[in-house]
């Protein structure tokens, strides 16, 4: 007699959203079972991978490892974003502003504007504008990138209790997609869709981003969170948390001590031209597991490594 599976009962199930517009629009969510659970129930959409690209030259911040696959466009975010179109194959782009980082560079919200522009002129692909998590500047920035890009259904991140009610309203003025960010908290991600639904943004324009811990780095946590939300959508009918979620994970792992000591200074940890490809891989396979539906990396390799895992599994 042929194996059986248990199968768990399901009665909710988790909305689409889509992102960008035109033949390269990219639709997620719409599972209605855990992840790579097919023989529950239908998940006619797979997961997604999108590809970080930063709003200025990471070489300062960057390990070689990490700069190797981008060296010749490092300089230019516009060529940068093509390359990751045309010669890694992304489907969706996430542009960090890390330029205006007060903290940092600290440039103006029109200049960090424009270059954000230029990237999304020069794909296809939908593109997600990834914030400081610095509340007044985030909110200078987004609300520019917005009006500029208006149209367009780009998703804006972070989206956090402090500012939702500027970028929410910059979003809703503009047509494009909420990032609700809040930090690894099912309690708390609820409460802020909540107050998002309340503002007027509607559920078919709502990502959640629970916070990401990167490998060794919390991501326990996030994991265990994740799958929370995951639990309360399908299997509780909360409504308020069926949305899809957005995984930061290579922006995480890259910055850890581990993913960018030379073999050197840690030869205990192996070869570093593998090590922080691993971490970031490994990091965003658990969340896939945990129920993210797109996870964000960097690293060419890692996009190789996660795509197969998906194909896999689904």
């Amino acid at each position: 007699m042929a194996f059986q599976p248990t199968k768990q009962v399901y009665s909710g199930r988790i909305r689409e959203v889509t992102l960008g517009q035109g033949d390269k629009a990219v639709t997620i969510g719409g599972k209605a079972a855990y992840p790579f659970h097919t023989f529950e129930a239908e998940a006619p959409r797979p997961p997604r991978v999108a590809m970080e690209i930063w709003d200025k030259d990471p070489s300062a911040d960057w390990s070689e490892v990490a700069q190797a696959p981008f060296k010749d466009v490092l300089g230019d975010p516009a060529a940068w974003a093509k390359k990751c179109v045309d010669a890694y194959g992304a489907e969706i782009l996430v542009v960090q502003t890390k330029s205006a980082d007060p903290n940092a560079e600290n440039r103006s919200a029109a200049e960090v504007a424009e270059v954000v522009t230029k990237v999304v002129n020069a794909v296809e692909v939908p593109v997600v504008v990834w914030g400081v998590a610095n509340h007044d500047k985030d909110v200078e920035v987004m609300r520019l990138v917005a009006e500029k890009c208006a149209g367009r259904r780009l998703a804006v991140s972070p989206v956090e209790e402090g500012d939702y009610k500027q970028i929410g309203a910059a979003c809703l003025g503009y047509k494009h997609i909420v990032v609700a960010s809040s930090p690894i908290d099912v309690n708390l991600a609820k409460q802020l869709n909540i107050l998002l639904g309340n503002l007027g943004v509607v559920t078919q324009d709502m990502i959640i981003d629970p916070t990401t811990g990167g490998l060794g780095y919390g991501l326990e946590y996030t994991y265990s969170v994740m799958e929370r939300i995951m639990q309360a959508a399908l299997t509780q009918e909360d409504e308020k948390l069926q949305q899809p979620i957005i995984a930061n994970v290579g922006n995480e792992v890259w910055k850890s001590k581990e993913a960018n000591l030379s073999a050197e200074d840690a030869p205990e940890l192996g070869d570093p031209e593998k090590r922080g490809v691993l971490m970031e891989s490994i990091a965003a396979v658990d969340l896939l597991l945990a129920g993210a539906d797109v996870v964000v990396l960097r690293h060419p390799e890692s996009v190789k490594l996660v795509k197969g895992f998906i194909e896999k599994m689904i």
